[in-house]
């Protein structure tokens, strides 16, 4: 199990009812990180929208969160 701390941006803040928490859990990816989080506060958006960045930098889907890590959650962007 590993203590990560995951902050949410817009519409996964709303879902959450906070911007930030810190979950133990067995997550290996980035992807494992944003599955719990849906489970947990049941949003629907694939992660093929949205973006992720561990400890401040970005990241793709797969890249690997170690204990004590930052993941931080980004819903899609609407633009023109």
């Amino acid at each position: 199990m590993k203590s990560i701390k995951v902050c949410y941006f817009a519409m996964f803040r709303e879902h959450a009812g906070v911007n930030e928490e810190t979950l133990t859990i067995d997550a290996t990816t980035a992807a494992d990180v944003f599955r719990a989080t849906r489970e947990r506060h049941g949003s629907a958006e694939p992660t093929g929208h949205c973006k992720v960045a561990i400890n401040d930098v970005m990241a793709d889907w797969d890249s690997p969160v170690s204990d004590g890590d930052t993941v931080l959650l980004f819903p899609p962007v609407a633009g023109g």
